[in-house]
């Protein structure tokens, strides 16, 4: 995701975590993980678990299973999809298969569960795995940006083989710019620049410039990281060297990596991250942005696809998501997001973790390699409904079809701007994002931002206190 996004789908990249996780917290996740019965061990089976709708599901184990039989004859391979708005509705009907004796062996994680998941101990780390198999991962290694490996690290420990990303981009229609009058914007452009070409198109009655939705993936975030400004302190874990020392020797892109990124203090009232929150304010109240919906952005990309919104933020899911929704190559593009402060994004990233209780965790080491070797991309995303992880996939010929004309941005986020960075997700994630919605919809409702962060901030240090 978020993304990252659901494969195969072609809706939002991300959303946000719910609280409560139907009811049960993520330390009963754990506890029922390491006390149920795992059938998967005495069965021929392999069961991985994924957001996504299950047709997709089932066509994609029927795609892998010739695979899955070269790696083990006759066993079965059955992936199950939890489809659901967001990745809190996922890890609640995880936790319904758990509580009946059946948890996977492998589970679909995004950056949004990936602390939260790795600190509850529900899967294992594939340290071991990798520095084993370090020559047969050479390949991959140089084909993967040091930042999404990083960004699947926590505590010095690797926990999931990245395989797609999504960085927060500015999606914009070149049929409503040129009508408009507006130049198409470079990759430099600024903030000023956005909200020229923002009051230009705005002129016309029943389109909005700008739309956006709540959460925390490429929302009014994606302002506040370019103004420099975070809702926590930032820092990395200490270790990591085991892996960048030998698999990224020499590359400049992994010099300073760590062992993952450490989500520090709120610092969601500084005064950094109110002037982003206010600025969207402003936008509303110029005319330039509606009032924001809360949740995915299926909605926003039917309003862009029906020629209602100028611009948008969206990673290269939306390229996908786009076409699907019936926008023809050509009618919409997509550059940097703008320079205020700095030109800085955030990213989500998505790949698989291994389930502590899986009694087959050796073929599903095997299952991870399998799927971010680059032939089994499309097989798990077939239709640019994400962007690839590795840069080698990331051509011409795959956007030839959707486009955008400038689909190298996609990777050139992580390239060009090394600042770069994933959202901020720590264990206590979901609590985060509950009430990173409820405050961002009480600022814009009220239109004090201020106030409206300082109960983020209070939300936020009881929230990191209790976890």
């Amino acid at each position: 995701m978020t993304g990252i996004h659901p494969p195969g789908g072609s809706f939002t990249r991300r959303t946000l975590l719910r609280a409560g996780a139907g009811g049960l917290g993520l330390a009963a996740l754990a506890d029922l993980a390491a006390c149920s019965n795992d059938s998967s061990g005495s069965s021929k089976s392999l069961k991985m678990l994924y957001f996504g709708e299950q047709a997709q599901a089932t066509q994609l184990q029927n795609r892998l299973q010739p695979q899955i039989s070269r790696l083990d004859p006759g066993m079965k391979f059955e992936i199950s999809a939890i489809n659901g708005t967001d990745w809190n509705d996922f890890l609640a009907k995880v936790l319904t298969q758990i509580a009946a004796g059946t948890p996977p062996d492998i589970i679909s994680v995004a950056t949004e569960g990936l602390q939260l998941m790795a600190s509850k101990e529900l899967a294992i780390p594939l340290d071991d795995y990798v520095t084993r198999d370090l020559d047969a991962l050479k390949e991959y290694f140089a084909d993967i940006h040091p930042a999404l490996v990083e960004s699947m690290m926590y505590q010095g420990h690797l926990w999931e083989l990245p395989d797609s990303f999504n960085a927060g981009n500015m999606f914009y229609s070149t049929g409503l710019f040129q009508r408009a009058g507006v130049v198409p914007p470079t990759p430099d452009w600024t903030l000023d620049d956005f909200e020229t070409a923002a009051t230009r198109i705005a002129r016309f009655q029943g389109i909005n410039a700008f739309g956006w939705v709540v959460r925390l993936w490429g929302s009014w975030t994606s302002f506040m990281y370019a103004n420099n400004a975070n809702l926590l302190e930032e820092g990395k874990y200490d270790g990591g060297d085991w892996l960048w020392s030998k698999a990224y020797a020499g590359d400049a892109a992994a010099a300073g990596r760590k062992g993952g990124w450490k989500w520090g203090a709120p610092t969601a009232n500084s005064e950094a991250t109110v002037e982003a929150l206010d600025y969207m304010i402003e936008l509303t109240r110029k005319g330039l942005s509606p009032s924001p919906d809360v949740g995915g952005g299926g909605t926003l990309q039917g309003l862009f696809a029906s020629n209602r919104i100028g611009m948008s933020i969206g990673g290269g899911f939306w390229a996908g998501g786009l076409t699907n929704a019936g926008m023809k190559n050509g009618s919409f593009d997509v550059t940097m997001f703008p320079r205020w402060k700095s030109q800085r994004h955030l990213f989500g990233a998505g790949g698989y973790a291994i389930f502590k209780s899986s009694k087959k965790k050796d073929l599903a080491w095997e299952v991870l390699k399998l799927l971010v070797k680059p032939d089994s991309f499309d097989l798990v995303f077939p239709g640019n409904v994400t962007t690839p992880g590795r840069k080698s996939l990331v051509t011409a010929a795959r956007y030839a079809k959707t486009g955008p004309k400038h689909w190298s941005v996609f990777y050139d986020t992580l390239t060009e701007h090394p600042d770069t960075a994933p959202i901020p997700a720590p264990p206590y994630y979901n609590a985060l994002a509950t009430a990173l919605n409820q405050r961002t919809t009480e600022a814009i409702s009220s239109g004090k931002a201020k106030a409206a962060l300082d109960g983020l901030q209070s939300d936020l240090e009881k929230a990191a206190g209790a976890g």
